[in-house]
């Protein structure tokens, strides 16, 4: 064989080899693509199925919501539909109540138009018995109607001249049988004016200074001292008015008492400075509280009254330092409590609430400068507070009598208070009261019609008054003095008579030119 056709054979060979390799490559990728496509259509199908199976139970779930959401729906379809039912149902008992109201009402108006007819020819036959009557009088009597006003004007027009003359005589008699009680009057008009006096030692203390080099050394360095002093214990300090002497303005008469202990023991002390002047000024308080709390213990032991409040006590011992009408305060309350005990026991009460009630009833007075309100209400809370008796309070609050129902307790102590206050020589009338009885006095009169100005002079015991000549006349002057002499005896209490004095004065006036 030749190398030609080996290589040719070789190559056929090869080639035939090639050519069966790829064929069977080829067949091999199909088999593994058919293996592969039958896997992938068993997943599919695998697939398919879970998707049909999850398909199914989706729609089961979805029926049951839908079922449970269309009953929900029936349920509250019919929950509407009832409450529709519910609210026509009241809507027309509404309306049959209304219709019957109406009807009511329609009766009503109708029974209102026939009284009402009634009352108008009731009106009608009244009116023409009256001028049948006027008619009847005018034929007896003879006279108009016009002509009878005038007979009446002129009988009261000599009436009230027949009254003014009758007044002008008792007044005269009055005046000659009251020439004891003018006297008292003068006496009293002289208490009044001295009644200043009073009010300044009731507000005031005066402290004597051992030299008048004191008095610098009190006023301190450009007034550091004095005002000091004051911011201390909230009381003004007098230095210049009197010479040797410190008065002591407050009307806390506390805050006054504290300033007289601490200012006599800085004088005592030589040492005066703003921060001694604190510390005494507190030790002073402290002293001032101590004998507060000693005086209302021992008031209540003088008493006999046991078992008191500590702050009770405290608020009593107050009462120490404060004064009414130039009465001190604690005194007059262990009296009227003295006074309340004798009662009760003639009367078989409670002789221990009648003291206590009479001890305690102007305890109010201790704080009513701080707190609103009568001293009566604000000593009947504090009791409250402080005391379960119910009685005891009653005594305190209603000892005024400006309630509408008194008890036995209120009455006891209004009596001891009266007894107390109104004893010789207890109590003086304040300026305060002096000046608004004054004051009520001139209110009285300008509130009147044509008065100009009115005065209340002679310590209030007489009162002139000028009025407006245009607007009043002479007979009018006296009606008016009577009127004003009335409302003065309706309105004020006072001792002894004013005398109303009405000027009536024209005044002409030109000028020359």
């Amino acid at each position: 064989m030749t190398p030609v056709a080996t290589f040719i054979g070789i190559l056929s060979g090869f080639v035939i080899g090639v050519v069966c390799g790829g064929i069977a490559a080829l067949l091999s990728r199909g088999f593994y693509a058919n293996r592969q496509i039958r896997a992938g259509q068993k997943r599919a199908s695998r697939i398919v199925a879970e998707a049909r199976n999850e398909a199914k139970s989706v729609v089961a779930e979805a029926r049951i919501e839908i079922d449970k959401s269309r009953s929900a729906s029936e349920n509250e379809a019919r929950e509407r539909r009832a409450e529709v039912q519910r609210q026509e149902n009241r809507l027309v008992q509404k309306e049959a109540h209304l219709d019957a109201k109406l009807e009511e009402s329609e009766a009503r108006q109708r029974q209102m138009d026939a009284r009402e007819k009634e009352l108008d020819n009731i009106r009608e036959g009244l009116s023409e018995i009256k001028e049948k009557q006027l008619k009847e009088l005018e034929a007896v009597s003879r006279l108009s109607t016009e002509e009878a006003k005038q007979i009446l004007l002129d009988q009261m027009e000599s009436e009230m001249g027949a009254e003014s003359a009758r007044r002008l005589r008792e007044w005269e008699q009055q005046l000659k049988d009251s020439a004891d009680e003018r006297s008292r009057n003068i006496l009293s008009s002289v208490i009044q004016r001295n009644a200043s006096e009073v009010v300044a030692e009731t507000t005031s203390s005066t402290v004597p200074l051992p030299n008048d080099e004191m008095k610098g050394r009190l006023i301190g360095r450009e007034g550091r001292n004095i005002r000091a002093l004051e911011q201390a214990t909230g009381v003004d300090l007098i230095i210049d008015d009197t010479p040797g002497a410190v008065t002591l303005s407050s009307f806390d008469p506390v805050r006054r008492e504290i300033a007289r202990q601490a200012l006599n023991k800085l004088i005592l002390d030589g040492r005066i400075h703003p921060t001694r002047i604190e510390e005494v000024v507190a030790k002073a308080r402290e002293e001032v509280e101590a004998a507060m709390v000693a005086a209302g213990e021992q008031a209540a032991f003088q008493v006999g009254v046991h078992g008191l409040h500590p702050e009770l006590i405290k608020l009593l011992g107050r009462l120490k330092y404060r004064t009414s009408y130039g009465q001190n305060v604690l005194g007059h309350s262990v009296e009227v409590a003295g006074v309340c005990g004798m009662i009760a026991a003639e009367l078989g009460a409670n002789v221990t609430i009648a003291k206590k009630a009479g001890l305690l009833h102007d305890i109010g007075k201790a704080v009513d400068r701080d707190v609103e309100g009568t001293h009566a209400s604000i000593g009947a809370d504090l009791v409250k507070q402080w005391d379960k008796s119910k009685d005891v309070v009653r005594g305190v609050a209603e000892h005024h009598m400006d309630v509408t129902d008194v008890s036995i307790w209120g009455f006891l102590v209004s009596a001891g208070d009266a007894i107390s206050s109104a004893r010789p020589g207890a109590r003086r009338e304040s300026l305060d009261n002096y000046l608004k009885r004054l004051k009520s006095l001139e209110e009285i009169a300008d509130g009147f019609k044509g008065v100009e100005k009115s005065y209340a002079i002679q310590a209030g015991r007489e009162v002139r008054i000028l009025v407006k000549p245009e607007e009043v006349d002479d007979l009018s002057a006296m009606r008016l003095a009577r009127d004003i002499v009335k409302k003065i005896e309706e309105s004020l209490t006072y001792p002894g008579q004013i005398k109303v004095t009405v000027i009536r004065e024209i005044r002409a006036t030109d000028f020359a030119k």
